[in-house]
């Protein structure tokens, strides 16, 4: 049971360009961006009652960068790029962290990453090749939401909150909050979702946003990040196979290919022997409890 929970927020988060793809292609990126964060960040608060204490300021640029930034990058890559083009760059964020790491704070990377950031290197020039005519502001989207995680994963290194779900909340509502005028400026005055499309802001708000990250918290406690590391493939996996049986995705040879590469640079950068052993050794354990 605890890895079914673990599972469940990289699967949801999967989702995204599924839902946008379904129901929400009549709609502006910034503004669906607006309706998944805020309503999500409200939610949370109703229900768990937290408040953002002496760091304000640091929720405050985490909010910005970590849903106002990240979301307008997401959505406008959901609504350019097929969602399985999408997902897969979007299991590029273990080779971007690396490479940051590397190059500007001095880290040197295993063996075992550089070959996981050379095999999901040459995945990615698989999957963006020109002849395949993609939108490539959509690809740069993707990209660059991804490396807002990145910079999000280092800020939060040196900003730690043990009331990780108040942290969530606050970032959710200040970032739903610079959301609202950059969406009003570059899109101009809302379009309010039709009874058909509140299906898709739905599943993205409550779903994909406010349930999703309370199961992440969870499945960190049960499981520890190490483990629920291993279990992030499956956001691209879910991204990919949704497009392809929901939304008619096609995808070549060659772009298949390529996701295989990406797919296997990331499990080569979480799947090291050791963390096999925890996780036989945790499930094992899961089974003891339930016997027990």
């Amino acid at each position: 049971m605890y890895f079914f929970f673990a599972m469940l927020p990289p699967i949801l988060w999967g989702s995204t360009y599924a839902a946008v793809g379904l129901f929400l292609t009549d709609l502006t990126p910034f503004w669906v961006s607006v309706y998944r964060a805020l309503p999500a960040g409200i939610l949370l608060l109703i229900i768990f009652r937290r408040w953002p204490g002496a760091h304000i300021w640091r929720l405050m640029v985490l909010g910005v960068l970590n849903i106002g930034l990240f979301f307008i990058c997401l959505m406008v890559a959901a609504y350019r790029i097929p969602g399985s083009v999408a997902g897969t760059l979007s299991a590029t964020l273990p080779l971007q962290l690396l490479l940051v790491q590397w190059l500007i704070l001095g880290r040197k990377p295993s063996s075992r990453s550089l070959i996981a950031a050379l095999v999901g290197l040459t995945g990615v020039m698989l999957l963006l090749d020109p002849r395949f005519d993609l939108d490539m502001v959509g690809v740069v989207a993707a990209l660059s939401a991804t490396s807002l995680v990145v910079v999000v994963t280092l800020l939060m290194e040196h900003w730690r909150s043990d009331d990780i779900i108040g942290a969530a909340t606050w970032q959710l509502i200040f970032g739903g909050l610079f959301l609202l005028p950059v969406a009003y400026f570059w899109e101009g005055a809302p379009t309010l979702p039709s009874l058909a499309q509140l299906p898709g802001i739905a599943w993205l708000s409550l779903m994909n946003t406010a349930f999703a990250y309370v199961m992440f918290v969870y499945a960190i406690k049960m499981v520890g990040p190490n483990m629920f590391g291993i279990f992030t493939f499956l956001n691209p996996l879910t991204a990919v196979t949704l497009g392809i049986f929901f939304l008619d995705e096609v995808l070549s040879v060659w772009q298949w290919l390529g996701v295989i590469f990406v797919l296997s640079s990331l499990l080569i950068v979480k799947l090291s022997p050791g963390a096999m052993r925890n996780l036989i050794s945790t499930k094992l354990k899961g089974k003891k409890q339930v016997n027990s």
